[in-house]
Order: structure tokens, then sequence, then C-alpha cells
């Protein structure tokens, strides 16, 4: 059968272009469908404005704490933040041109814009016509799940698709969800001069992390008058007046209430499945997830999924590493399996939480046996010079001192942890940290000092001692 592409992908996000450019560049005859907006969730609700406004408030957070430096004014100095969110805006609008789809034809890929849906295996309808393909990949990323609360639906609630189309601040913001998108959106509008309360059913913040290292950062959110509501759950939503009330209630079924402007739901993503008449394909899906094998293929076996509509880790970096993945898989006879055993990922609060592998928990439960290995900013010269003392660098190992999971809380935890993602790729031990040189002084000096830490045991044996003793005498 004679097909009008050799490869067809479906979703314009980071996994899609990323895709449909590998496919067109190892030759084959390559459309890409987009519903909406080249660039996806990453560049228009997700990556680039939340960190666009993260800085904008760490700005003026440095500002108003300025004094820190040893710099004082002789005024009183107030700030108007009613520029902020058209500034990140037109910073989303920025980096959106970046991509525009004349790029993507000037390399040979064919860009259509509409909702495809699948006829069969091998075909899928979109405005109007049917377009064949020998491959496909699915790409069509995600989108926030919406718990089914009474009267949430009624409330105007926010999400980070949304939010940032707000003309002003609100006055307070009343944040479902205690992780990774709440936790720096919250953040953000607290420094920003907006009253956050941060509404999490479980017992603490950021539940999935390391607890030692998430532990710091829910104490900085603290002690910057972020109210944290945790072991609480939203039961009702209600207006009142022009606030709404937010009706809660704990493991011991006790209510309490909390009264905000504005809510932002922020508890979870569902793949978008919606629409594509998956089932026609022969492709299993559930709301979270295409089904896919460890080479990315689906249950229709010349189709292909890659990003936050594969999983199970839903992040840019990731949508790209499983799109390369699949784009060499559906052209290639042999076959890549993906490797998730040193997925690093960050939470760009500030402190930064940064991620990868097993926590101290998940390896003692795992391996048994462990080793664990610390390293404090404020024993950082350069986080001492900066101010940014708040911090701890935590490597889990096995007994024979390879790497199983690293943690960090701190100024650019995620930028350092690369170095333990690089030596647990190669397959390194510790040590091999504490050999290299590091410049002095920098932060990832705290990366060198869990190093350091692995020879602390041997240093310190009595049979070390002896030995050092005996080699000194002999080279008398």
């Amino acid at each position: 059968m004679k097909y009008d592409y050799d490869v067809v992908v479906l979703g314009g996000g980071a996994a899609g272009l990323v895709a449909s450019t590998a496919t067109s560049s190892l030759g084959a005859k390559t459309a890409l469908i987009e519903k909406s907006k080249l660039g996806g969730d990453c560049t228009w609700y997700g990556c680039v404005p939340s960190k666009a406004i993260l800085k904008a408030a760490r700005s003026l957070h440095e500002a108003k704490n300025i004094s820190k430096y040893g710099i004082t004014s002789k005024k009183d100095v107030t700030y108007d933040v009613d520029g902020v969110l058209p500034s990140v805006r037109e910073m989303t609008e920025e980096i959106s041109s970046h991509h525009p789809a004349g790029v993507f034809e000037e390399r040979g890929i064919k860009v259509i814009f509409g909702d495809p849906s699948f006829l069969d295996r091998h075909a899928v309808q979109v405005n109007g016509n049917k377009i064949t393909a020998k491959r496909f990949i699915v790409s069509t990323g995600s989108h926030p799940m919406v718990p089914p609360i009474e009267g949430l639906e009624t409330t105007g609630y926010l999400t980070n698709e949304n939010i940032f189309d707000l003309e002003t601040l609100p006055g307070s913001l009343a944040v479902l969800g205690g992780g990774p998108i709440g936790m720096e959106l919250a953040q953000a509008f607290s420094r920003l001069g907006v009253k956050v309360t941060i509404i999490e059913m479980v017992d603490r913040l950021l539940f999935r992390e390391d607890e030692e290292v998430s532990r710091i950062v829910s104490d900085t959110f603290s002690d910057e008058g972020i109210d944290i509501k945790t072991g609480q759950k939203a039961v009702k939503f209600e207006e009142e007046g022009d606030k709404i009330s937010i009706t809660l209630e704990d493991e011991k079924n006790v209510r309490s209430t909390v009264l905000t402007e504005k809510v932002l739901v922020a508890v979870g993503r569902s793949a978008n499945v919606e629409g594509l008449c998956l089932e026609k394909a022969g492709i299993e899906y559930s709301s979270k997830s295409i089904k896919v094998d460890s080479t990315l293929r689906t249950t229709a076996k010349n189709i292909y999924a890659a990003g936050d509509v594969a999983g199970p880790y839903q992040f840019s970096h990731m949508a790209e590493y499983q799109a390369i993945i699949a784009a060499g898989n559906a052209l290639m006879p042999f076959k890549r399996k993906v490797d998730y055993s040193a997925v690093p990922w960050c939470t760009f609060t500030n402190p930064e939480l940064a991620r990868m592998g097993l926590t101290e928990t998940e390896a003692s439960m795992k391996h048994g046996k462990i080793s664990v290995y610390r390293s404090e900013y404020k024993n950082n010269d350069r986080a001492v010079t900066e101010r940014e003392v708040e911090g701890l660098a935590k490597v889990v190992c096995d007994k024979k001192g390879r790497i199983l999971g690293a943690h960090i809380a701190g100024a650019n935890a995620g930028g350092i942890l690369h170095e333990y993602v690089i030596a647990k790729n190669n397959g390194l031990k510790i040590e091999s940290l504490s050999g290299a040189i590091h410049i002095y002084p920098t932060l990832a000096q705290v990366i060198k000092r869990t190093g350091d830490a692995s020879f602390s045991g041997l240093l310190g044996s009595k049979w070390f001692k002896f030995f050092t003793r005996l080699m000194i005498k002999i080279l008398k």
C-alpha cells in the first residue's frame, strides 16, 4: 500500500517537534499535526511562563531583602507589580517565536493545524481530509486534572493554562496541590504580594521527594509567610460575596474553612487522549496515559507514543528523550529501550529541589543496606558569600558505593545535580566525585564534599590508621 507519509506525528509540543525533526532528518517523509499552537504546554503554559514569573518574584524578593548584603536605602521604596503578568506574556510570545511552522516546513516537514482522529491504525482524519502513514507517533501531551469537588466548577478556578492570563494579581490565592506546579506558583505569587494558602491532602508538601530534603523547601515557605495546610482535603467550594469559601476536612473528619479570592488547581495531569479515537487504531489507553512498552510502541505495532501522553515522567526533557527513541524505533529495525534509572528533575522554587533516582526510604526498602552521604550548603563558601546557606546535597549509595539516588535542596540544585546523573549513567562510584577537581568557590563543591564523605569511614578506621603509621615508619 502507498501511504501519504512515512511518519505522521500528532502533537506539536516538545516531543512532537523533536520527533518530527528526527524522522525528517532520517529521511522519512514526515507530517506534523497540531490542533492549536506549536510549542506545547511547556512553552505556553508551563516551563516558560512559570520561570518568567519566578524570576520576577525572586528579583522583587531580593530587592526587598537587599539589606542582607549590606546595602541600605535612605528612602522607603515601594514596588508596583501590575506589569509582571504582561511581562510574562511578552516573554512567552518571544520564546514561542523561536519555532514557527515555517522553520519546520523548511526542514521538509508538512505542518498541518487541526484536530486529528484515527480512522484505523494507518489513517487519521483532520479538517475533513484523510491522511495515511506507515507509522505514527502520538505526542499530544497532557492537561491539568480537575477533581470532581462540590462547587469547584462554578468558582472560575485557575490552572497553569489560564493563570498567566490574569490582568491583575489577586489579593489572595488558594493552591490545591503541594506538587511542583503548585509549589512554584505559590511561592511566586506570595513573593509578589499575594496572600497564599497551600492545601495538600497528604501530610507533607512535595511528598514524592526525599522527606529530609523537601523539608528544607517547605520550611522556607513557612518562613516566608505562606499558609500551609497539609493532611487537609478540600470537600466543598462556595461563593461568599466576592470571595470563595473552601471547606477542608482532615483525616479525623474535622472541618475548617479558607476564604480566598482565587483558586489554583494543581493536583496532577491527565493525558490528552480525548477525540483521538485511539480505539479505532487498536491503542490501549487511560486518562493517565497511552499504554506503551519499553520501546515506546503502543498496542498498535506501527504506532509509538512519546512525552506526557506516554508518561510516566511529565517533563519536557523527558519528552525530548522519549521523542528521539520513538523516532528511531519507528523507522529502524533495531529497537532501543528507554532507561529510567537516572531520570533527573527539578522543582524551581527558591531554594530549588532537584532529584535523580531513589529516595533514602525507597533505596533502603529495595537494597537493604545502604550508605547516605550529605553536604550542607552552610559549609560551602560560595553559598555563604551569596547568602544561600539553606540547602543540602544528599546522595544514597549501595554497599559498593554505587549511586542509587541523589537529592539537592538549595541554590542551583537543578544545575549541579547533573554531576550525579553523569556518574550514575557511567557506572561511577561516589568516590569518583571526590577525585574530580572542582573550581573554588562554586556551589558544585557540595557535590565533591559528598564524595569526600564517602572516605570518612575509611579514614577513621583503626586498621587504616595502623597502616598509615606503619608506612610512615617504613618511609623513614
